[in-house]
């Protein structure tokens, strides 16, 4: 069985506390040493998407998130009870059907439910026509978009856009932002192998820990970002001036924080 670890984990990882983490990564040497140990305590994510998300205990409050096949164990993520659960009811794990790449998918219906709980409506803003009118969805499909995105990314205006962009996929994130700040959709990366985990895409967020000591050195050492990532939050730019609001532009004050673009910070 294929041991893995996604850069979901280690990210969370990394914002627990030392306890906790110490905790946590005892619970991974465990797991990756004897899967079926009893102290283990598989429980099912009922209400996720995804029928392959399972929970670890750490301890009290502390819950591993890991996606279990037959084939394969995935650390996916790590948090407190609730909001462990919480990211896993709002994800599932899948091959792209275009691009064959495993992405971490954030379910577009249970994002939709939490902004519907928690948002605040903005101030009322100039409508803007759809920034990507251009594309067909086959061009969306081709750069990793999930299908169930699709429909909502084509009628997105510039606004809307920045809303969506954190919750997808970094290669079609990355290629949407090419796209608006040039016009030219960049190809998508040719896979050396029909394996959906060995898909450059898959590689940048998915590693195969193979022992005890790859598994300690994914969980000690940053998680590198050997490409262009989206590493923050789309900053709201609607109080801009709107001779500074537009995307790609040299005087964009607010932007997205993006490795390897040109476009400045708010």
């Amino acid at each position: 069985m294929d041991f893995r670890i996604a850069d979901t984990f280690a990210d969370a990882l990394a914002r627990l506390p030392a306890q906790d983490q110490k905790a946590v990564k005892t619970s991974a040497f465990d797991l990756q040493l004897d899967p079926s140990a009893p102290g283990l305590q598989f429980h099912r994510i009922e209400r996720s998407k995804d029928p392959n998300f399972w929970s670890i205990r750490v301890n009290r409050d502390i819950r591993i998130i890991v996606h279990k096949t037959d084939r394969s164990l995935l650390l996916a993520y790590v948090d407190h009870h609730d909001k462990a659960y919480a990211w896993a009811e709002r994800r599932r794990i899948e091959a792209h059907p275009n691009t064959g790449a495993i992405q971490i998918v954030e379910v577009r219906e249970m994002i939709e439910d939490v902004a519907a709980t928690w948002a605040v409506a903005p101030p009322p803003t100039p409508t803007s026509p759809p920034v990507f009118q251009g594309l067909a969805a086959a061009d969306l499909l081709s750069i990793g978009v999930p299908a169930d995105w699709v429909a909502e990314l084509k009628s997105a205006n510039e606004d809307r856009f920045l809303d969506l962009a954190t919750h997808l996929p970094a290669e079609a994130a990355e290629a949407l932002l090419t796209y608006v700040a040039n016009g030219v959709l960049p190809p998508p990366p040719v896979p050396a192998s029909a394996d959906p985990f060995a898909h450059p895409d898959a590689l940048r967020r998915i590693r195969v820990v193979e022992n005890a000591a790859e598994l300690e050195a994914a969980l000690d050492a940053p998680w590198e970002k050997s490409s262009p990532r989206i590493f923050g939050d789309f900053c709201s730019r609607r109080s801009a001036p709107p001779n500074r609001r537009k995307i790609g532009s040299e005087d964009c004050v607010c932007a997205p924080l993006v490795c390897g673009f040109r476009w400045q910070l708010c």
